[in-house]
């Protein structure tokens, strides 16, 4: 914009006109893209687009723990080459086939 209050414009009316145009077309792209911009659809797409992204974000998080769960066990059963860990693995399966027992005993006591 000129300033008319201390010079005069000393543009022509066909620059003048042009001007005005370049103005013009480039608020009209301005108020297009405002109006995108809050158009519905797009407030719900960016909406989902960031649930989704937060959501991959947290089922990455979970995977990566779990995995580093999952390889934490395995080491203490498996060895690095592959071996299965007997001293650790026979406790443990004692433990777990008298639970089963005691479970089925209990619920033998239960039914009659």
């Amino acid at each position: 914009m000129s300033d008319t209050s201390s010079t005069p414009d000393t543009r022509t009316p066909a620059q003048i006109e042009a001007d005005i145009r370049r103005r013009r077309e480039t608020l009209a792209e301005t108020l297009d893209e405002i109006g995108v911009r809050v158009h519905p659809k797009t407030i719900v797409g960016d909406a989902r687009a960031k649930v989704v992204s937060s959501v991959d974000h947290s089922l990455g998080r979970a995977y990566v723990g779990v995995n580093r769960v999952v390889g934490d066990v395995k080491g203490q059963f498996v060895t690095d080459e592959g071996a299965p860990r007997l001293e650790r693995i026979v406790p443990v399966a004692l433990v777990v086939v008298g639970l089963v027992g005691l479970l089925a005993v209990g619920s033998r006591r239960r039914r009659r």
